[in-house]
């Protein structure tokens, strides 16, 4: 082959191989899903609203209008028409308990119970059905709900014995609500050695009649007998009875969670045994949701193991461990939350400090040291003061120490000199705006209407101090449902059309970015989720009415139609 004719073959072949890699090139731009004739919320200041979104991997590729975004889609796109719907950043649950909640969906669901007489009948029927010594297990009561109060009763509590009278062979461990009380029959206690002359344990209060007689009702600490004997109960199965335990309840929370929109979820409180299966979980790529998990150890397990469970961003972001959650108090519906004055409606107490100060100032040395966020329970104004305390002596310890990010979970009833130093300090406020409204009946009995007015879920004055407020359910405290929060985050209403400090409501715009951008701010994620712009997480929950512009009687008619996490699909409701 002459000179010539080999310059111009190679020129064919050059040729050739510069129009596949065009070619090729041009086919990698193609996104793998579009979303398309969408009302889109972005939070995104640069373009707030958008028409449709692409999508490639687990990022957003582009958002803009449908005609720019539609020739992204390539032969094997994916594509969503969302006909006019809205589609917001995926709901970032900030507060919640992952376990329990799966957990909840697996016993006697107490939430909905109009009285005690509803819980007996509950119990006799799940007593009958059950095992000989095999444990009746339920949450969601809270007495001061109840529609008639039981009698006999202490402060609203019930006496144990009709639901001892119809589970007589069956231990029974009722949590309260709040999961800061529990109920138990005397088979329980029997079990557990619990005697009329009992004493309370530090933290802990022992229910009793004017006669001393020990009712079946347990505050706080106390109750870690009932449970000790209900560990023992469990550690009878075998390592894998155990293990596939685990995997129903996560993979039930799960479910739960999507059907509801949520994407990311911050569980305030795994053990390590639990870190490790969600890691193992990720590992397989069986973690549908995004998972941010607060290790709910004792000082001795965390100074032994804390460091070698730092994980961020693991699993294709989806899972991260970087907080430690510690407790400060009780709860007001069992008026073990920790005050700085007593209670109105029962002058001989203040509440609970359920984990001596010292203990707790042992975490934060923990927890700064090793890189973490330290997240501390506080209910009532003396434990979120006390809280602040220790924060505030742990950052002047430590100066070093920048953008730490330490969180109050809850920070419901505070003291008005306590309320700036969220800002001052830096400290993020987890708060659950569903419990406003769902305590909101019997917040003035318990602490008058002074303090109710001046600190309870004083949502508006934490955000003028400069404080981040992300908002969570608690669940299963109160219903994971996102919506059902949102509502009460924008009217705070309950009872109807009553509504609880309306000076304190958030607007529609605060609502959404307390449920989203401000959840990812507060796991130092604010980078990679809570936006819809190019790069972020391809995480979105599209819903059939426009949160922020449909009428207020119509967001408790809101339907979750999409809920999607990284480009990939885990709930539709078609």
């Amino acid at each position: 082959m002459s000179p010539v004719k080999k310059v111009i073959l190679f020129g064919f072949i050059l040729f050739a191989i510069l129009i596949s890699s065009a070619a090729n090139a041009q086919v990698k731009e193609y996104a793998d899903m579009v979303i398309i004739n969408g009302k889109i919320l972005t939070l995104d200041d640069s373009m707030p609203n958008a028409e449709a979104v692409a999508v490639k991997g687990q990022l957003i590729m582009a958002v803009g209008k449908n005609d720019a975004i539609k020739k992204l889609a390539g032969p094997n796109t994916k594509i969503i028409d969302v006909n006019g719907n809205f589609v917001m950043p995926g709901f970032n649950e900030s507060h919640a308990h992952f376990w329990g909640l799966g957990e909840f969906k697996k016993n006697i669901d107490l939430m909905n119970v109009k009285n005690w007489d509803e819980i007996v009948e509950l119990v006799k029927a799940a007593a009958a059905k059950a095992k000989p010594g095999e444990w009746i297990l339920g949450r969601g009561w809270h007495q001061e709900k109840w529609d008639k109060a039981p009698q006999p009763n202490v402060g609203g509590y019930p006496y144990h014995d009709e639901l001892s009278k119809v589970s007589p062979n069956n231990p029974v461990f009722l949590k309260h609500a709040s999961g800061h009380a529990i109920i138990a029959n005397a088979k329980a206690m029997e079990l557990a050695g619990i005697k009329d002359n009992t004493p309370n344990p530090e933290g802990g209060i022992i229910m009793r009649s004017q006669e001393g007689k020990a009712i079946g009702v347990f505050h706080e600490n106390a109750a870690n007998r009932i449970k000790t004997m209900y560990d023992f109960y469990l550690a009878r199965r075998t390592p894998e009875q155990k293990k596939a335990d685990m995997i129903e309840t996560l993979n039930l929370a799960v479910k739960e969670c999507v059907e509801k929109g949520i994407t990311t979820f911050n569980d305030a409180g795994s053990s390590f045994i639990e870190v490790d299966l969600l890691k193992e979980m990720a590992d397989r790529g069986k973690l549908d949701i995004r998972l941010s998990a607060m290790v709910g150890e004792n000082n001795n397990a965390l100074k032994k193991r804390i460091k070698d469970y730092l994980l961020i961003g693991y699993g294709n972001n989806h899972l991260t461990v970087r907080e430690i959650k510690r407790y400060m108090d009780g709860a007001l519906g069992s008026r073990s939350g920790w005050f700085l004055e007593p209670y109105e409606d029962m002058p001989s107490q203040a509440g609970l400090n359920v984990n001596p100060l010292n203990e707790l100032n042992e975490t934060a040395e923990i927890a700064i040291q090793n890189g973490f966020q330290l997240c501390m329970h506080a209910i009532g104004d003396r434990a979120n003061r006390e809280t602040l305390n220790i924060y505030e002596n742990a950052f002047k310890k430590y100066p070093g120490k920048k953008d730490l990010r330490w969180r109050i979970e809850h920070a419901q009833h505070l003291s008005l000199q306590d309320i700036p130093r969220f800002g001052q300090l830096g400290i993020i406020a987890a708060m659950q705006t569903n419990h406003c409204t769902s305590d909101a009946g019997f917040v003035p009995k318990r602490i008058g209407d002074k303090r109710a007015e001046e600190g309870a879920y004083v949502w508006q004055k934490l955000m003028k101090s400069g404080a981040v407020v992300c908002n969570g359910t608690d669940a299963p405290v109160e219903n994971v449902d996102p919506i059902k929060n949102f509502y009460s985050s924008v009217t705070r209403k309950y009872e109807g059309n009553k509504v609880f400090y309306p000076d304190q409501k958030m607007s529609r715009l605060e609502g959404i970015k307390a449920y989203t951008i401000n959840g990812a701010y507060a796991s130092f994620e604010e980078n990679i989720k809570g936006k819809i712009c190019k790069s972020m997480l391809a995480d979105f929950t599209v819903l059939s009415n426009d949160l922020i512009n449909c009428k207020e009687e119509d967001i408790l008619k809101t339907k979750v139609l999409y809920t999607i996490v990284g480009g990939k699909v885990v709930y539709s409701s078609k």
